[in-house]
């Protein structure tokens, strides 16, 4: 690919990417910021996670650790995506914009704390902190960094065997995409998908990578039913005493039962994993 082809396929996803802001008349009347993350979430994950390693991103990741390897991992969160790793790794350097879910992530890691070093902040910014490791993990991330280039070749700066990074089929919030036509009357986009990650990933690493893509069971994101229709509710911009419409409205257009978790948002996940070797 030439440099004008690479230029091209990273604008392409970073206009598609720009396309999924929220409208700002919408966004100037939510009661509360749509993106913000409840961090149970990311620790049932990690927890999960933790307790039954699954999915071709883990299986990856742990082929290509040497036994006291060092692993980074990018958009930490709590761990998901390294802690399973932490056992056979001797150094884990995770890095996550929210200094309140790294320390989630330290108390997940137990007695392992002592391998973990944290640090908070946005990559590529904080890149010169970090040495160079053995496995780079990057999960649920790439949807949210509109300028891909820069991400992708720190990453590659860094690690000197295997990058791994694990993304949705489609965008995170595609599924909500019928709840917005439904309360605010607008269409949301449908791109970018993974098919375009996969292509701006190798514009950024400059080579083609590896792609695996398969469906992995529902995860335990919510607490339960209210808490899923109040996060739901939020993310739509919505105030707090829509929540029972917003429920509705799920059940309606999903199928979901709300007494089934593993219904609330489809029978699983569909997720794509994407590799290379340094």
């Amino acid at each position: 690919m030439t440099d004008e082809g690479r230029a091209q396929v990273l604008d392409r996803w970073r206009s598609d990417l720009s396309g999924w802001g929220i409208p700002r008349e919408i966004l100037e009347r939510a009661p509360a910021p749509p993106w913000l993350a409840e961090r149970s979430v990311f620790v049932r994950r990690a927890e999960a996670m933790k307790a039954k390693p699954r999915g071709n991103s883990y299986h990856r990741a742990s082929e290509a650790l040497p036994p006291g390897g060092a692993i980074l991992d990018v958009g930490a969160g709590a761990g998901a995506a390294s802690l399973p790793l932490l056992e056979r790794a001797g150094k884990l350097v995770a890095i996550d914009q929210d200094e309140e879910v790294l320390r989630d992530l330290m108390a997940q890691a137990g007695g392992d704390a002592a391998k973990v070093a944290t640090i908070a902040g946005a990559w590529p910014k904080v890149a010169a902190q970090v040495p160079v490791v053995d496995v780079s993990v990057c999960e649920h991330v790439l949807y949210n960094v509109p300028d891909l280039g820069p991400f992708i070749e720190a990453l590659d700066a860094k690690t000197r065997g295997r990058v791994v990074i694990e993304i949705t089929a489609r965008h995170p919030v595609a599924r909500l995409s019928p709840l917005w036509k439904r309360f605010h009357g607008i269409e949301r986009p449908t791109r970018p998908t993974w098919e375009d990650a996969v292509s701006a990933v190798e514009a950024a690493h400059g080579s083609p990578v590896r792609v695996e893509r398969e469906q992995l069971p529902p995860e335990p994101a919510f607490h339960d039913w209210d808490e899923a229709a109040a996060s739901t509710t939020r993310r739509l911009c919505l105030a707090p005493e829509r929540r029972d419409e917003v429920a509705a409205a799920l059940v309606e257009l999903t199928g979901a039962v709300p007494a089934d978790p593993t219904t609330w948002f489809g029978p699983g996940r569909d997720v794509v994993t994407i590799w290379w070797d340094r």
